[in-house]
């Protein structure tokens, strides 16, 4: 959100000074006199700024995965794309959907600004839909009474700070046609009592509010999501995770599909 501020002030900054000196500047520029380097740069960058700004707000934007809390499906270090007009196109800075299109469905991997601090991006799966009846129990999802299909797919290790090897049950999971892995680790997570995590511990069933999400991280132990920090709204909702660009430690990812 910082950075398409960023984008928006250079955009009018140079645009203003491109502006002005064809409206002003250049009718009082003796003949033969070079522009003003201040020109010459604003002019050069505006219609770079403009379509990369274009291209970022409204088709593709190009995001980071900080941490492995949708491990296995995406790693710490992967260079990921998200599709910016699936959900609908949204003004920057602001996010209200001018042009509505799809709406998100169970199993979408999704980029949303976090809602306790929107000025930060978070990355989850996709497990309720507004109106959706959720329990986990167990570390078994229902969904509307009827339970989401989990096969043993085997161990799965991996590396946390500290050096540490985690070793995780994998699970292959199937949300409506979204067929994808999870990881299930031997804890019984803690959360505050009034937390959605907290009334899952107590086999509580909850509803999905009108206009909102309920999100889960794949590496399903090791996850802040909604289970922590309540629904996400869809005003927060930035695109759907769909490629994986880059990984510079693991160049096999490159090129692969996120589903």
């Amino acid at each position: 959100m910082m950075f398409a501020l960023f984008m928006i002030v250079i955009l009018i900054v140079t645009g203003f000074i491109w502006l002005l000196d064809i409206l002003v500047l250049r009718k009082k520029r003796p003949a033969g006199v070079d522009e003003p380097i201040l020109v010459e740069y604003a002019k050069s960058f505006f219609p770079v700024i403009l379509v990369v700004f274009f291209v970022r707000s409204f088709i593709v934007e190009p995001f980071k995965i900080p941490s492995g809390s949708m491990m296995p499906t995406l790693l710490a270090g992967d260079f990921i794309l998200v599709n910016k007009f699936t959900y609908g196109l949204r003004v920057p800075i602001l996010n209200n959907t001018f042009l509505e299109v799809n709406q998100p469905q169970r199993g979408d991997v999704v980029v949303f600004h976090y809602p306790p601090a929107p000025s930060v991006d978070y990355i989850k799966r996709v497990i309720g839909l507004p109106g959706d009846r959720i329990r986990y129990q167990d570390k078994k999802l229902t969904i509307n009474g009827e339970p989401v299909p989990q096969a043993l797919a085997g161990d799965y290790e991996y590396v946390m700070a500290g050096l540490n090897v985690i070793v995780a049950k994998k699970y292959r999971e199937q949300l409506d046609s979204v067929q994808h892995d999870i990881l299930i680790h031997d804890v019984v997570g803690s959360y505050d009592e009034d937390s959605l995590g907290g009334k899952f511990l107590k086999d509580e069933e909850i509803t999905v509010p009108p206009g909102h999400y309920l999100a889960m991280g794949d590496n399903r132990d090791n996850s802040s999501d909604s289970r922590v920090w309540g629904f996400v709204p869809e005003r927060n909702l930035v695109g759907k995770a769909f490629f994986i660009w880059m990984n510079f430690d693991q160049g096999s990812r490159i090129g692969n599909s996120i589903h």
